[in-house]
């Protein structure tokens, strides 16, 4: 291994990828990208449901997800990698008053923002989605330019493309060490050597909490388990059906394939590293799945798994670098929102590093500091 580089990422997933592609880019190929497991992506990012939208409620993750999406449409011609953006649309079912009353407020921000977003009444909803039980439901949230793209894809594309632009990829290097090493430089030590550098990027996800201690830093991110069934094909299931999501309940279904993708967010699930199913879960995610889609009574699971959010007490992720430590930046903590917003945070982490501050999008609202700060605004639209 390099016994030096001009950065370091620590994280081989979508953040650390697309940070490593960005920085080569620019010029700044001396870049060594360390990741844990036996290959890139075995983290969030290949267990990802692989959505992507605009309804965000803060302008920072609206415009995150225009940057990003806006990628992925050209990222075919651009990085030679398919990711099979599908323009499905998204729709939030919603059972309250006060949560269609906010969902209101957010899309004329999102308008704002030029997303193409509106509100719906049921009947609406109901000609969207015939095949669901709209029991309790009193309107939606609808964008048909939010919808679906292929994980493996998107990070392969920026894996190829920053190993082609000399970035130096390290599986099997879980870091053991962050020590100071001079007065801008920090001593990165894995169990397969020492590297030297003057700027470390923590995109560890759910680990980077773990990683930031390594340096003595307090990262208040969380590891929450999430969990996602998939069907075997459902007869009748439509081309077109939408990303639906049931709001109050964290309920959400997708087509895959010829099937049904589904998962439910367990709203008590306690911070851990277990990413077992949770069999109790399952029974609770499956009655209120086929309660408000029926179809799904009679199909048969072909995989389930479970996987990790990298959440923040604010649900927004943490951008940019660290006041309070010198030469280390972090792009982690995106609370179930992460691949879809990797592509736009990459280029934002190379033009905070090389440039001193990220242009393209103004990140201060989800920099570090705003936790000591206590300007925090938190986003409202997580599942």
């Amino acid at each position: 291994m390099s016994d030096s580089a001009d950065v370091v990422i620590v994280g081989g997933g979508i953040m650390g990828m697309s940070t490593a592609y960005h920085l080569a880019k620019r010029g700044c190929r001396n870049v060594v990208v360390l990741e844990r497991g036996e290959m890139f992506g075995l983290g969030s990012t290949g267990l990802n449901a692989g959505g992507v939208r605009h309804q965000f409620s803060s302008p920072v993750n609206i415009e995150l997800s225009k940057l990003s999406i806006g990628m992925m449409e050209r990222f075919a011609g651009e990085m030679e990698q398919e990711v099979a953006l599908r323009r499905c649309g998204y729709l939030f079912l919603l059972d309250s008053q006060t949560d269609l009353d906010r969902f209101r407020s957010n899309v004329e921000l999102q308008n704002r923002h030029d997303v193409p977003s509106r509100i719906l009444d049921v009947g609406a909803v109901a000609r969207l989605v015939p095949e669901a039980d709209l029991t309790g439901i009193i309107g939606g949230a609808w964008c048909p330019r939010d919808g679906l793209v292929d994980p493996h894809g998107l990070l392969q594309g920026y894996v190829s493309q920053a190993r082609k632009l000399g970035v130096t990829l390290r599986t099997h290097a879980p870091v053991t060490a962050i020590d100071r090493a001079g007065s801008n430089m920090h001593r990165i030590v894995t169990t397969s050597g020492v590297i030297e550098t003057p700027a470390v990027v923590i995109a560890a996800g759910p680990w980077s909490a773990q990683v930031g201690a390594l340096a003595g830093i307090d990262l208040p991110i969380e590891p929450i388990r999430r969990q996602i069934a998939v069907t075997n094909p459902v007869p009748g299931l439509r081309a077109d059906f939408p990303f639906v999501i049931d709001f109050s309940r964290a309920l959400y279904f997708h087509r895959e394939g010829a099937g049904i993708l589904t998962g439910m967010s367990n709203r008590d699930e306690r911070p851990g590293f277990d990413t077992t199913v949770d069999e109790g879960w399952r029974l609770t995610h499956l009655e209120n799945a086929v309660a408000r889609l029926p179809m799904l009574a009679d199909a048969d699971l072909l995989a389930e798994w479970a996987g990790l959010y990298e959440v923040t007490p604010d649900d927004q992720p943490i951008l940019g670098r660290l006041p309070h430590a010198d030469g280390i930046f972090v792009v982690a903590g995106f609370s179930g929102h992460g691949l879809m917003h990797g592509p736009g945070a990459g280029l934002l982490m190379a033009e905070e590093i090389l440039d001193g501050r990220a242009r393209t999008i103004d990140i201060d609202p989800l920099r570090w500091d705003r936790f000591a700060s206590g300007t925090t605004a938190g986003e409202f639209n997580v599942v």
